[in-house]
């Protein structure tokens, strides 16, 4: 067996963590707060933590909207740096404008009328009336507020993609940082009422996550501008809205299984939750630890995705095919060995971090295995993300979409739906069951990958 084949030089991995490095610095920063913020809405009370991880679920689905709708563009952005045409990039940032500005206003209407009846989903299960009408309060309290953050959320998500696929990671990383310090510090004075400020409860933390969102966005916005020689493609973004209609069509048709494989891909994430609240309320508590605790340790094979993106999509742009899958090999079985290495680190603190949450025995007991069973399986998600965006980066959008969301849809959420509705498994076997099932879809991207059908450039002169 040939090692070279798997294993880059320290060259090769010298430019991957160039451009991984900070994506995960920024995740983890943001995924530690996030932690710090639900420890600190936990001491409220376990019924406002679960209502505000039911809330931001459910804003879970539009972000990954966001997401998908910009890596339709992304794709080409990325292959456009590769052959050095600003111009292209600059049609790309301005799809990408027009999308957002479309999810948006869908999400708007979404939350505002059918707000309530989406958080009631979660509060059919065990809970009595008393604690699921006070959930819904809280949730709806929650929700009313963090509507306020969209907009920045969908500017910062269109400027800090464009910037990672032209390269420019340092300066999301910084307005990153600069937002997840100032939702932490806000969140300490208005959750509790600190320094003199009311005690807000969860309210305080909806406001100060809205606050931080007008930070980084304004952050990533005014540097980028402020920078032209860096970013030629600012040059005369606004002049025009204007797209060529080729292109348009061209973005399209590689972009709207994206947009649709996040939408379903979000939807199933939600509908998974949904399964599991029918064992009660306390299971959405444990599952929200568990999923807070997993998004710091998710950070590796996250910020590697985002880089296999980057990397192999600049590799087809200049037409060097066969770096490219050289390249994808050696970055998903970093991934994966990595995965492996913050699963034991995640396993070894199962039963330590549900103890940070005033919360009772049986949520924190619940937690602890949930956590343990994600850290023994992390190196499955960590080899799927990896071959998604190995897919994805020679715009094989379809195959993706089937790949990711219909695979979600046809296997994870019928399994969680019928163990969690029609057998006695304790909830804990049901997660394990689901979550096992990515082995399946392990095999299957291992061959689509090995195929090579992803090795093509879509972008022309």
């Amino acid at each position: 067996m040939n090692l070279s084949n798997y294993f880059g030089d320290r060259r090769f991995y010298r430019s991957m963590l160039t451009i991984a490095i900070p994506i995960m610095i920024q995740n983890a920063i943001t995924n530690f707060v996030a932690l710090l913020d639900n420890i600190m809405v936990g001491q409220v009370g376990t019924i406002q933590m679960s209502s505000v991880s039911i809330v931001n679920q459910l804003i879970f689905v539009y972000n990954l909207c966001l997401f998908g709708g910009t890596s339709g563009a992304g794709i080409f952005t990325a292959q456009f740096v590769g052959k050095g045409d600003q111009r292209g990039i600059r049609y790309t940032v301005r799809f990408k404008l027009w999308i957002t500005a479309l999810i948006s206003a869908c999400a708007f209407l979404i939350f505002i009328f059918g707000g309530e009846p989406l958080i009631s989903l979660y509060l059919k299960g065990q809970a009595n009336a008393g604690s699921a009408a006070e959930a819904l309060a809280y949730g709806k309290e929650y929700l009313s507020v963090m509507l306020v953050g969209l907009i920045p959320f969908a500017l910062s998500n269109v400027y800090s993609s464009t910037l990672r696929e032209n390269g420019e990671t340092l300066l999301p990383m910084t307005a990153g940082i600069a937002a997840v310090a100032v939702n932490l510090c806000l969140n300490y004075i208005l959750i509790f009422g600190h320094f003199g400020a009311p005690a807000l409860g969860v309210t305080g933390a909806a406001i100060a996550t809205v606050i931080s969102r007008f930070t980084e966005c304004f952050i990533v916005i005014i540097w980028t501008h402020r920078h032209k020689e860096k970013n030629l493609y600012v040059v005369g973004l606004y002049r025009s809205m204007r797209i060529p209609a080729h292109l348009v069509r061209e973005i399209t048709v590689k972009g709207t299984p994206l947009l649709l494989n996040e939408a379903f891909w979000s939807g199933g994430i939600a509908m998974l939750l949904q399964c599991y609240s029918i064992r009660g309320l306390s299971v959405v508590a444990a599952m929200n630890i568990n999923s807070t605790l997993s998004n710091i340790f998710n950070i590796v094979f996250i910020a590697m995705g985002n880089t296999v993106a980057i990397i192999l999509g600049q590799l087809l742009g200049a037409g060097r095919i066969r770096e490219a899958r050289q390249a994808a090999t050696r970055m998903t079985v970093f991934s994966v060995l990595c995965s492996a290495g913050t699963g034991i680190i995640m396993a070894l603190f199962h039963n330590i971090f549900p103890d940070f949450y005033n919360t009772s025995a049986e949520v924190r007991s619940l937690a602890g295995q949930f956590i343990l069973v994600t850290a023994l399986l992390m190196p499955l998600p960590a080899f799927t993300n990896a071959s998604y965006f190995t897919l994805r980066s020679g715009g094989k959008t379809m195959i993706t979409f089937f790949f990711d969301s219909v695979y979600m849809w046809v296997v994870n959420v019928p399994l969680a739906y019928c163990l969690s509705h029609f057998t006695d498994l304790p909830i804990v076997a049901v997660y394990f069951a689901v979550q096992a099932a990515e082995f399946v879809k392990c095999v299957i991207g291992f061959i689509l990958v090995k195929k090579g059908i992803w090795l093509n450039t879509i972008v022309e002169e």
